[in-house]
């Protein structure tokens, strides 16, 4: 079956968007990109170089403006930034483009994906472990309405490399 011409995956940091969309693309011989790698290599910074010397509002700029490039392009996988959604209209954006399937980790899940991974994410850089489960929470509280609004969601914590396959092999089936 098909992929839909444009997927792009959301979910918080640390929910596996860059690790389930590499091998969910290579799966279904679509092109793969991951959003923040894409403004790092045109910035020649990291995004945590990014916040610290620009701020988040320019990175957010970055953001929205590299999103855009994705409208001519077709049969892809993108994930996003854990923000991205959240900002600029990017949402309402994303679903005229294609579909948008969010991942959704629990607290504690990011909590382990990201603890080791503090340095390249700058707004959790300098946090200890109870710091940085309550800003998990209190952040994804404040995204999941965003989070919320794409056409599927599927739990971090039951994925395997068939859930996308199984996903939309349900919808086209009318079982979603």
């Amino acid at each position: 079956m098909p992929l839909p011409e444009k997927i792009f995956l959301i979910g918080f940091m640390g929910s596996g968007k860059s690790h389930w969309g590499h091998i969910w693309a290579g799966q279904h011989g679509v092109d793969f990109f991951d959003l923040d790698t894409c403004i790092e290599e045109t910035a020649k910074m990291t995004v945590a170089e990014i916040f610290e010397k620009q701020g988040e509002e320019k990175f957010r700029k970055m953001e929205h403006d590299h999103l855009r490039i994705f409208q001519n392009k077709k049969n892809f996988l993108l994930a996003c930034g854990g923000g991205t959604p959240c900002f600029d209209g990017n949402m309402q954006w994303m679903k005229t483009q294609g579909t948008v399937i969010y991942l959704k980790a629990m607290p504690e899940t990011i909590l382990k994906y990201v603890k080791n991974e503090q340095a390249g994410r700058p707004l959790i850089k300098d946090m200890n472990p109870a710091e940085l489960l309550l800003f998990i929470q209190k952040k994804l509280a404040e995204r999941e309405p965003f989070y919320l609004q794409a056409n599927f969601v599927l739990n971090v914590e039951a994925l395997n490399k068939d859930s996308l396959w199984q996903l939309l092999n349900k919808t086209t089936n009318g079982n979603a």
